[in-house]
């Protein structure tokens, strides 16, 4: 069993040991905060380590943020730096690392000991591509697996905010360099799992909680309602074309 082989023993592990493992390194005799420094980079080192950060920032990879220490002039920790990411104390899950790694077309390496097979109609390089039936997939994909993303949203809402993000690889953006709304909504429609609406997840029941000094609801009164037979329904709800 080769050395990397026990890394997969890990649920979560640091934002420094997914950009080794990514890259095919045993992060067990490196430390990010001096790596730069005292080791040769591996090629697409500041590729993932760039694409990681903004994956971890923006939120579309679940992670715990460490922020990087504040020294004094005797070498002392007095405090945190504002916006600052520590990349050896910041954890990922590994769940989290594999999905965004398949959100940009990676499915091969450590985090994928045996090979996925590619769908043909994700391929942009095959003759049948369609960039929109690749956009819904890829939003479905991404959203459904991360529960951050829901978080205050309907599915539709969160592939929506995700397609306007990643829009330009799915030629989803006008001329001008703004969102193609009309496009980004009639994807979020064939993708939505939850087409009947309801209400959002949200990350806490805070807003439905009744102020102390509120006064109590009056009681409603009672109201006896007569059976109805069921009538068949008059709405038609088969498949709708857009």
């Amino acid at each position: 069993m080769e050395t990397l082989d026990y890394w997969r023993l890990c649920k979560k592990v640091s934002l420094f040991q997914a950009i080794m493992l990514i890259l095919g390194y045993d992060p067990e005799n490196y430390k990010g905060d001096n790596f730069e420094y005292n080791n040769t980079i591996p090629d697409g080192y500041g590729a993932v380590k760039t694409a990681l950060l903004d994956a971890v920032t923006s939120g579309e990879t679940e992670a715990v943020i460490a922020q990087n220490h504040e020294y004094n002039d005797h070498g002392e920790a007095c405090g945190f730096i504002p916006n600052t990411v520590n990349i050896d104390r910041t954890i990922l899950t590994v769940v989290s690392i594999k999905l965004f790694l398949k959100s940009r077309g990676f499915i091969t390496g450590f985090f994928f000991p045996e090979s996925v097979v590619t769908n043909e109609f994700l391929d942009p390089a095959h003759q049948c591509y369609a960039q929109k039936l690749a956009a819904a997939v890829n939003a479905w994909t991404v959203v459904s697996g991360n529960d951050s993303l829901l978080n205050g949203k309907t599915p539709k809402q969160a592939m929506e905010k995700w397609l306007r993000e990643h829009g330009s690889q799915f030629g989803l953006t006008k001329d001008d360099g703004n969102p193609n709304e009309t496009g980004i909504e009639e994807i979020c429609k064939i993708a939505n799992w939850r087409p009947e609406g309801g209400a959002a997840k949200t990350p806490n029941a805070s807003s439905t909680t009744t102020p102390a000094n509120s006064n109590p609801p009056t009681p409603k009164k009672t109201l006896k309602l007569k059976k109805i037979e069921p009538v068949e329904s008059l709405i038609d709800d088969s498949e709708i074309p857009f």
